[in-house]
């Protein structure tokens, strides 16, 4: 075990209780609710009820709830486009609603989602935040209702995906879209957390290792939680990242999830029009969000066989790039730290939470989520690779 260092203010690697406590809620509320599945896809005709009332509740007049439509893509929350009009606005606005599933790949807080997003929607493109609810308390489930963004994730020509717009290629439209990407990174490491009114995020200590350790108890705590069967290399990746957990000088605004298929942007210009999927964001170690863009099912190959960084830049280039952007320098030994972690957290989704939810038909993507377990090997592979470096 890792013995702490003078004039840090460590917290127990083994305490798993250690974690943020909005996270700590979510995740005792999946346990809660699972077995009051199986989760039924929602159709048309009770979303719009549920919006009407919604809208109700929100003191909306005249509501009208129409040209509702399934949104396709993600792995995680149930999606529908919507029109909205009511007495204040006869024109209608298109809105897109996210909601929970009893079970996903990544439990999470629509409060923290719609939070975050409201506050960074001023520093870059961000779909604007109309409504959250939480706890679910008004729609019966947890959800957040966004301003539609239009864009692709890839181009629309020899720019073909798979599940979650990963393993594209970007082509032509790499030159334009790169410094974009970079800087949206930059600007989130670059955000003043600590004077926005977040209500739904806490910090950890500075100068401590409690950003390691809070991420670890919560994919721990998910692990353990939906349990399908033992997997030695997840074991023993929790072991190292306790034993290894490094300090974080200065915690930091994470997005947790950005990679290709998580920006949109406009063609032909190749100008962003929002950066997505902010559910896994959090206050940590920036090294975190380096890591998780580097992974190789989020990136692609060059014609010249190049691994490309979200599709992008040759991760040297990257790291260049991001540390002139950012003013950040990333230590090596943290970023391999943060690697493991990743692949660990993936490990987690794929062969732990995505299997549980298919089990027992708690999620409305049973198919994809079952896809993913083959994913998990991939992502074991990495961790005795990276671990195997000691």
């Amino acid at each position: 075990m890792r013995t702490p260092l003078a004039g840090r203010d460590d917290v127990d690697i083994w305490d798993r209780s250690e974690m943020e406590p909005r996270i700590r809620h979510v995740l005792e509320r999946t346990v809660r609710l699972r077995d009051t599945g199986p989760y039924r896809p929602k159709s048309d005709v009770q979303v719009t009820a549920m919006l009407e009332g919604f809208f109700a509740a929100k003191n909306l007049r005249g509501v009208a709830v129409t040209d509702v439509e399934r949104m396709s893509g993600g792995a995680s929350k149930e999606q529908f486009a919507f029109t909205l009009t009511h007495r204040g606005d006869r024109t209608g606005e298109r809105l897109v609603l996210r909601m929970d599933p009893l079970e996903a790949i990544a439990q999470t807080c629509r409060g923290r989602e719609g939070e975050i997003q409201m506050v960074m929607r001023e520093h870059m493109p961000v779909a604007s935040v109309r409504w959250f609810d939480a706890d679910g308390d008004l729609l019966g489930q947890p959800a957040v209702i966004l301003g539609f963004v239009g864009g692709v994730t890839q181009p629309s020509e020899g720019g073909s995906a798979g599940v979650s717009g990963m393993g594209g290629r970007l082509g032509a439209l790499i030159d334009r879209l790169a410094p974009q990407y970079v800087d949206a990174l930059a600007t989130t490491h670059r955000f003043d957390w600590a004077s926005a009114n977040l209500r739904y995020f806490d910090a950890p200590r500075p100068n401590s290792n409690q950003a390691a350790i809070w991420q670890v108890n919560w994919w721990s705590q998910v692990w353990w939680d939906c349990l399908v069967e033992p997997v030695p290399v997840v074991t023993l990746a929790e072991r190292w990242l306790r034993e290894n957990a490094p300090p974080c000088d200065s915690p930091m605004l994470v997005h947790g999830d950005l990679r290709m298929g998580n920006f949109l942007f406009e063609e032909p210009s190749g100008r962003f029009t929002a950066v997505l999927d902010w559910e896994l964001a959090h206050i940590g170690d920036f090294h975190e969000d380096i890591a998780w863009t580097m992974q190789k099912l989020f990136g692609a190959w060059g014609d010249d066989g190049v691994f490309l960084v979200s599709g992008l830049l040759p991760r040297e280039d990257f790291i260049t790039q991001y540390e002139a952007a950012s003013g950040n320098v990333i230590d090596p030994a943290r970023l391999r730290y943060y690697e493991v972690l990743n692949a660990y957290k993936c490990a987690v989704m794929d062969l732990g939470q995505a299997m549980r939810a298919a089990a027992a038909s708690n999620n409305h993507q049973e198919v994809v989520l079952t896809w993913l377990g083959s994913a998990g090997a991939v992502f074991l592979h990495h961790i005795v690779q990276l671990i195997g470096k000691d």
